[in-house]
């Protein structure tokens, strides 16, 4: 089968690609921020180019179809070409100035990222910022965002990557949750108060068994997986939780505990596209992050 290229923008493959990714025109209009009509037509331009059907609704949403899959490889071929051929292009603009976007999880979006952004902007007002919070993992070579701020190491081929942090992270208890039960000064003390957990992630709970800890989940009143509400939950009371005291010594409605089992560090990396990282307006975002993402640096 023949793609017929002439008649095809680009556009209409990506769309393709979504479609096939997501499994559905919601999801994928969710992902690409076009409208699900858009995408429709799309798709529908792309079968009537190449006289046939790619996708079949199933219970489930959009299955491609026999020929729909034959086409999925050479698709993705052309996204990383096009996805190399931007970023190249990209990488030799000279300007300070134009637009960064940058992603981050939610709870460095929300607590931390604000102010810096505000700095970025007071120093370089020629930049525009774009913030994608996202506990997710943002492509870097389809050019989701130009700067990644990550929790771990990024693995990513083409990517440079620079640690700048190990965030320490400890337990915090609203100021009502400690009047109520008291200031644990041990570790079985501190199981006998109420925590907030996460819902179906195991991390807390498995830090707390490697701490000799024998809980289940049942043993946290509250839970919630999305970790900016997760602090929201602790601030208003629900229960002890952790946080990184970057975040949590600065705010007044909880107090870090006296008594804080041996918690690990969570480290800070920044990732861009080496073609883009010496971009002179990604370069400068790039450093006034490292600067300010770094411990003991001045607020």
């Amino acid at each position: 089968m023949t793609l017929l290229t002439e008649t095809l923008d680009w556009s209409y493959i990506r769309s393709l690609l979504a479609v096939a990714e997501t499994g559905s025109l919601s999801a994928a209009a969710r992902k690409t921020g076009q409208s699900q009509p858009t995408l429709g037509r799309h798709i529908k331009a792309v079968e009537m180019a190449l006289g046939t059907d790619l996708f079949v609704r199933s219970a489930g949403g959009l299955q491609l179809t026999e020929a729909g899959l034959s086409l999925l490889e050479p698709a993705r071929e052309m996204a990383h070409a096009y996805a190399r051929l931007t970023t190249q292009a990209a990488g030799r603009d000279a300007a300070v100035a134009g637009t960064v976007r940058i992603t981050a999880s939610v709870v460095v979006s929300h607590y931390l990222l604000p102010p810096i952004i505000a700095e970025i902007r007071r120093r370089e007002p020629d930049i525009e910022i774009e913030l994608v919070p996202s506990d997710t993992t943002e492509n870097l070579m389809f050019r989701e965002a130009d700067i990644a701020v990550r929790m771990f190491r990024p693995t990513q081929l083409d990517v440079v990557a620079r640690k700048i942090a190990d965030q320490p992270i400890a337990l915090y208890a609203a100021h009502s949750v400690l009047d109520r039960h008291g200031t644990p000064e041990t570790l079985e003390e501190l199981t006998t108060i109420p925590f907030v957990g996460f819902d179906r992630s195991d991390m807390i709970l498995q830090q707390m068994r490697n701490l000799g800890l024998r809980l289940d989940r049942h043993f946290f009143g509250v839970r919630c997986d999305q970790q900016s509400t997760y602090w929201e939950l602790v601030r208003a009371g629900c229960g002890i939780g952790a946080m990184q005291t970057v975040i949590g010594d600065v705010d007044p409605t909880v107090q870090r505990l006296p008594f804080q089992p041996d918690l690990p560090t969570l480290p800070i990396w920044l990732a861009a596209h080496e073609a883009l990282h010496k971009t002179p307006r990604v370069k400068r975002v790039w450093n006034i992050l490292a600067e300010r993402l770094t411990p003991d640096q001045p607020g």
